[in-house]
């Protein structure tokens, strides 16, 4: 049995060369087409990994520092461990955070006017006369994480604000070496 042959295409023979110039134009388009298809979405993935490695290299340098950074700590820290520092009177503000699976601290450290003080205290939920000569409430611990001693002159004071879990405890030490701009000395713990 024979399969019948089909005839071939009237335009089958007539094809004409191509000119050098539609040759280079189609070489072109096709380079272009290959850069655009492969090359962008390269360069996207490229820059892409350098920004996701220096935000991780930041943040490791941001959680790795020891001792106080002298910054404010951020509204929600702030908020989440009620350390209502006064913003119209507090200077030489520096924190430092900690945080493990059974605790999580907040030092805080500060300088205020005594009307800040009171505003201070007041905000956190107690005030000034419930402040205790002498009473260093701030344990050696915590003392030491951050490098504070107390043992300076002063007179120092202090107090230590209980609250129900899981709202945080807060220990206050308040330095009167200068009686017109008292150092606050705060550490919020917290327990999840």
């Amino acid at each position: 049995m024979t399969v019948p042959r089909q005839p071939s295409s009237p335009d089958a023979g007539q094809r004409h060369p191509e000119s050098r110039r539609s040759v280079i134009r189609r070489r072109a388009l096709t380079l272009l087409t290959i850069v655009l298809l492969i090359g962008v979405p390269a360069g996207y993935l490229v820059i892409s990994a350098n920004q996701s490695r220096n935000s991780g290299k930041d943040k490791e340098a941001k959680y790795s520092a020891t001792g106080l950074t002298i910054d404010w700590p951020s509204r929600v820290q702030r908020r989440l461990y009620q350390v209502p520092i006064p913003l119209s009177s507090a200077q030489g503000v520096a924190y430092y955070e900690t945080n493990n699976i059974h605790t999580s601290r907040l030092y805080v450290r500060f300088s205020v006017s005594n009307a800040g003080l009171d505003t201070f205290l007041k905000e956190m939920g107690t005030s000034s006369s419930k402040l205790v000569k002498d009473d260093i409430t701030i344990s050696g611990r915590d003392q030491k994480v951050v490098g504070w001693k107390f043992g300076g002159p002063g007179p120092y004071s202090g107090l230590t604000y209980k609250q129900k879990d899981p709202l945080p405890t807060l220990d206050v030490v308040v330095n009167r070496s200068n009686p017109a701009r008292p150092f606050v000395y705060v550490v919020s713990t917290t327990t999840p």
